[in-house]
């Protein structure tokens, strides 16, 4: 393989004011969410566990992300198994395998520990990627790269999958084409988000925090309570909470038609 928010209560809350301390957000940032940033760009390794169907899509992902002036991750060996997709701490592992029909194209985890994202992980569901509708070159980079934008703090700039296409995959575009890497906007939100530095002795996942969080499944029913919503009902973001101070954010990709309906 090549190198490769009702909102819960007080404790949540509080997890959401440390993430959202200090810079002021634009916006699109995914509610503040944030890396640790203690000089110069971020660095935050970019695992490599997908097949070479995907390959070129992940690389040219990091690729874009890169052009970012405030991040510099390098793409590296995958640290996990595609199926279970573990997270690992101070990383992004970006997956790939059939997952089933889950209802969802793709998912993106983040991991939140002291207010900072500790690790983040992307899965890419093969059992619709094998399908007429999804199995083409835009489509998979718009959802490689949404993905892991979610995994670096960003949300979506818009979530009309009926409207005129932004010209960026952090849009929801029922037509693609035109949507398969960021725009200016994006990386001027990025520069938002990580416009100021942080002690490197910010907690993190293993460095005294606790436990790493639970895997991510592949249903809802182990993302946690939805806490985000689409335009026509659908939850789209969930939170789960993994202990104090500890949290874990899961952004999913629908299907057209697919997912859970109702607030």
């Amino acid at each position: 393989m090549m190198m490769k928010l009702t909102r819960t209560k007080a404790a949540v809350l509080g997890l959401v004011a440390t993430a959202m301390a200090a810079p002021v957000f634009a916006t699109h940032s995914w509610n503040g969410y944030h890396w640790i940033r203690t000089s110069g760009e971020l660095t935050v390794p970019v695992g490599d566990n997908v097949d070479g169907t995907w390959d070129s899509y992940l690389r040219a992902a990091n690729t874009d992300w890169n052009k970012s002036t405030v991040i510099n991750s390098p793409l590296v060996a995958g640290s996990t198994t595609p199926r279970k997709c573990s997270g690992v701490a101070g990383t992004i592992q970006v997956c790939n395998a059939a997952y089933g029909r889950t209802g969802w194209l793709g998912i993106a985890s983040i991991s939140l520990s002291g207010g900072h994202i500790s690790q983040g992980t992307t899965k890419l569901n093969d059992t619709y990627f094998t399908m007429a509708q999804y199995n083409n070159p835009s489509e998979r980079a718009l959802v490689t790269c949404q993905e892991v934008g979610h995994d670096y703090g960003l949300d979506h700039q818009d979530t009309d999958f009926n409207n005129a296409n932004l010209g960026t995959c952090m849009d929801y575009a029922s037509n693609p084409v035109g949507n398969e890497h960021p725009n200016a906007h994006d990386y001027d939100e990025l520069t938002t988000i990580y416009n100021h530095l942080e002690a490197a002795a910010a907690t993190v996942f293993g460095r005294g925090s606790g436990s790493a969080p639970a895997d991510v499944g592949d249903t809802p029913a182990t993302w946690g309570k939805a806490i985000g919503f689409t335009r026509d009902g659908r939850p789209d973001t969930f939170q789960r909470i993994d202990g104090p101070g500890q949290a874990t954010i899961t952004h999913v990709l629908w299907a057209n038609g697919e997912g859970p309906r109702g607030r």
